[in-house]
């Protein structure tokens, strides 16, 4: 009995010491600590977009190989793009170098807060300092107050968040300023340490405020830059190994405004711009690739003649116009069609493979595509598609069936929602082709001309003479 006891006193020892090794080589957020946080929230569109710069410290005894980003449930889901960068040098000669974020879970988070983890490219080590640059862009994030406005009114938003940061972590000193598109401002949450100076809110700076302090604030102000939202946007990319590539977008836009009421004054929209419909908005840009051909702009009806196209060695510019001005809750659907000259998107991989290098996201500046759903058509007898996306989106593929197609074509097809300017970057599809099914269709043409003529030959040949009977 009493050696197994001694046993048992050995392996509850061991297991002990084995735990406190795994937490003194796991990090948790007391292992941290801010020094110096600076956010910079820029409300000039209805695209927002925040910078935040962290000066970290490691205070614990063991190396840190990621740091947390916390933020409301309220305002998680408006998030749709997060990028962190380590900074390297000082002044002229810093550089930036991108890390990794993902959204991970914590447990006990306190009020449902949301996490993403910046992983480091190397441990912090106890003592040693870094600093990280983020950039995080919301959508949907600015509420029309009132909600609904008549022609003649400006708009009005609200913007809800916190003087101070939400995070995880002690910090020692923080500031944060929000600025506005101009300076009618009808009200803003004052707390301590708050400031106003023409289109610029600064809230702080505060001192050590300990982790998951809050605040929240309230920015009443003037926004009549363009609520541009694309509720679905379809692109199909088809390539043609005959030198083009075609592209057809479907958009169904709506104005995300201020909703409009009372009746629309056409007199008064024409005659008084600036005042008459301050909110509303009647052209688009569209950025294009450069070399672009066969540009086509129509909807239900038929052909829209209200466009503009601008062509340079570096882009196009095609500025449209829809058919009648939108104001908040409006819609209009529209398709865009152009063509480009293969030889600028496609290439030859290495091992061989044929791949697409194309741009993803949508080309209408300024705007908020809520689905948006790319549609890669392979030529016929396309093998082993793949494709390279530089962030998350959902991947299936389909067949379409198109003209003298016998066994249909590959299509690749990439859906992601809450799609910003920021999205678009480029993307490729790989896949493998044999050159011999380039020969499939003028084989058939071929072919079917070829039936077509001996039909004839024979129809000619028949005798459709009537003999008279004899007596």
């Amino acid at each position: 009995m009493d050696a197994l006891r001694s046993l048992g006193r050995v392996i509850v020892a061991f297991w002990i010491l084995s735990h406190l090794s795994l937490l003194a080589y796991s990090s948790s957020p007391q292992d941290l600590q801010i020094l110096n946080a600076e956010r910079r929230i820029d409300l000039s569109s209805h695209i927002v977009k925040v910078f935040l710069t962290l000066k970290v410290e490691n205070t614990g005894a063991s190396p840190v190989s990621e740091v947390l980003l916390a933020f409301p449930p309220t305002q998680v889901d408006h998030i749709a793009s997060l990028k962190a960068a380590l900074t390297v040098g000082k002044k002229k000669k810093k550089s930036y170098v991108p890390l990794e974020v993902n959204p991970t879970d914590l447990p006990d988070a306190p009020n449902q807060t949301k996490y993403f983890s910046i992983s480091l490219l190397n441990p912090l080590n106890a003592g040693e300092t870094a600093t990280l640059e983020v950039l995080y862009i919301l959508t949907h994030a600015l509420e029309p107050f009132p909600a609904e406005i008549n022609q003649a009114e400006s708009q009005l938003v609200y913007y809800r968040d916190s003087a101070i940061i939400l995070s995880p972590y002690y910090i020692k000193q923080q500031t944060t300023f929000i600025r506005t598109p101009s300076t009618k401002v009808e009200s803003f949450t004052r707390v301590e340490s708050t400031n106003r100076a023409g289109t610029e809110i600064k809230y702080g700076p505060y001192k050590d405020r300990p982790a998951y302090s809050y605040s929240p604030v309230i920015v009443h102000f003037e926004n009549n830059k363009p609520f541009a939202v694309v509720e679905e946007l379809v692109r199909e990319v088809e390539i043609s190994h005959w030198g083009n590539l075609q592209i057809t977008e479907h958009y169904r836009l709506s104005h995300a405004g201020a909703r409009h009421k009372g009746v629309f004054s056409r007199v008064e929209y024409q005659s008084r711009p600036s005042s008459g419909g301050i909110s509303s908005f009647k052209h688009l840009l569209a950025r294009l690739p450069p070399r672009v051909h066969s540009v086509i702009y129509r909807d239900e009806i038929g052909n829209i003649s209200s466009s503009h196209l601008r062509i340079d060695y570096l882009k196009s510019d095609l500025e449209i116009e829809p058919r009648y001005p939108l104001f908040g809750g409006w819609k209009a659907t529209f398709v865009i069609g152009y063509g480009l000259p293969l030889e600028d998107f496609l290439f030859e991989s290495p091992d061989g493979r044929r791949y697409l290098n194309f741009t993803f996201g949508c080309p209408l500046a300024e705007t908020v595509v809520d689905k948006l759903i790319i549609k890669v058509v392979l030529p016929e007898g396309s093998k082993d598609p793949s494709a390279v996306v530089p962030f998350s989106v959902k991947q299936h593929l389909e067949t379409k069936y198109s003209y003298l197609d016998v066994a249909g074509r590959t299509v690749v097809v990439l859906e992601k929602e809450n799609v910003v300017p920021e999205h678009n970057s480029p993307f490729q599809v790989y896949y493998s082709f044999n050159p011999i099914f380039m020969l499939a269709e003028p084989l058939m043409l071929v072919s079917t001309f070829f039936f077509v003529f001996m039909a004839s030959i024979a129809y000619l040949h028949i005798d459709f003479s009537i003999c008279k009977a004899s007596s």
